[in-house]
């Protein structure tokens, strides 16, 4: 299993709950067709005012759990892909990539 982390920044003039309405109505929505993602989500940066770029508006990053490199790679020339990446592309941009592997199966808490 891969881990892509991406830092994002809006463009300017971008209202924050314009992205935010696209990343649950849109983004997550199109998970289900991409078969090698296995874990999606974005995060707003609480603490903007870390020395970040831009600090005044809210920053993000999104961590993209996927079955492999490659299988996200053949993914990410699907259509609907691409139909993301344009979208995403009006609204703002990945300004930062990190990419690991998880250490054995780490640690997740079972919902009671």
């Amino acid at each position: 299993m891969a881990i892509i982390v991406h830092r994002i920044r809006l463009h300017d003039g971008v209202a924050p709950g314009r992205f935010e309405r696209w990343v649950r109505e849109v983004d997550y929505a199109a998970c289900p067709d991409l078969p090698s993602v296995l874990a999606f989500g974005v995060q707003r940066v609480v603490d903007a005012s870390a020395g970040a770029p831009g600090a005044e508006d809210p920053g993000y990053f999104e961590i993209i759990e996927v079955s492999s490199r490659e299988e996200f790679e053949r993914d990410m020339k699907s259509s609907r892909f691409q139909q993301l990446v344009v979208q995403f592309g009006q609204m703002a941009k990945v300004v930062d990539e990190v990419t690991g592997e998880r250490i054995g199966d780490g640690y997740r808490a079972q919902r009671r």
